[in-house]
């Protein structure tokens, strides 16, 4: 089964210089692949949390549809 993982600073404090508010890793995992990705969200904490679970289900949505190919 597929897998994802989310981690990152949602603010509106913890950023620094080198990790902004906004940056957020994403995983995906297969039995076979793993994906990385680092994106940067704007917005407040409920927008890039919100932003983030998008991008995350995006990746599971996509991943899946390669698996049926």
């Amino acid at each position: 089964s597929d897998l994802v993982a989310v981690t990152g600073v949602a603010g509106p404090s913890g950023g620094s210089p080198d990790k902004p508010v906004g940056t957020v890793w994403l995983a995906w995992a297969t039995q076979d692949n793993v994906i990385c990705h680092r994106e940067r969200f704007e917005g407040d904490r409920q927008a890039v949390r919100l932003a983030s679970v998008r991008q995350a289900i995006d990746g599971l949505l996509a991943l899946s549809q390669q698996s049926l190919v």
